[in-house]
């Protein structure tokens, strides 16, 4: 089995903004143990970069994918591959940061790739910043609008969860294993077809555990029923 996680939903519970949420107690130990259990076929697949997925797991380093696929790293000592994407425009940033700083919790998320503006503290801008950033994008087609949790996302045609699943299939230690995706959000849809089409499964948090909660049990009592 490889086994393809996303983080936030899936891993640790959401939190009122990307920044404030917690790796609970024994999580980084049975991650690591169930690494181990697995050959090191186990990565997580976020829309967070890499770099901020390192930070919080630290000082475990897994496979990875972040940025929906904008990063790849096959295993935890790999080179990060990034494919070719197109630059974000400069000034959709700053109307991004414009729009956060007039909306009172509104959180403008900056991604190498793209960018996030999530209003889980202010529920009633949803419709403004999607029509905001439609009016950005305008006809352009090197771009699209993701709708996340309590979030909309920006980012380049070309990446999403599924084709970082499909990548992070083709390398050592996944290469020749079953996947098995699991996710909580609409961004994790296309991890879930790409490990079922690979003759995998691809679980939802909600329908197959109840909670983040139930994923961390789950994944602990795997950790300790496999030899280390």
């Amino acid at each position: 089995m490889a086994l393809l996680l996303d983080f936030d939903g899936t891993l640790v519970d959401i939190a009122a903004t990307p920044g404030q949420v917690i790796v609970p107690d024994g999580l980084v130990a049975d991650l690591t143990r169930l690494s181990g259990a697995l050959g090191g076929a186990i990565a997580i697949v976020s829309g967070r970069p890499i770099a901020e997925l390192d930070a919080l797991l630290a000082p475990m380093r897994l496979a990875a994918a972040g940025e929906h696929g904008a990063a790849i790293r096959s295993a935890p000592d790999a080179a990060t591959m990034r494919p070719a994407l197109p630059v974000l425009p400069p000034v959709w940033r700053e109307v991004a940061a414009e729009c956060a700083h007039a909306r009172p919790g509104v959180v403008v998320e900056q991604k190498a790739a793209g960018l996030v503006l999530h209003y889980r503290l202010a529920p009633g801008a949803g419709p403004m910043l999607r029509q905001r950033l439609m009016q950005l994008l305008g006809e352009d087609s090197d771009f699209e609008i993701m709708e996340a949790a309590a979030a909309w996302e920006v980012r380049p045609r070309g990446i999403d969860k599924g084709r970082a699943v499909r990548r992070l299939m083709r390398h050592a230690p996944f290469r020749g294993r079953v996947p098995l995706y699991i996710g909580d959000d609409v961004t994790d849809e296309d991890g879930m077809a790409a490990a079922r089409a690979l003759g995998g499964l691809g679980l939802r948090v909600q329908e197959s555990f109840g909670n983040a909660a139930g994923v961390r049990a789950w994944l602990g009592r795997m950790a300790h029923g496999m030899p280390a």
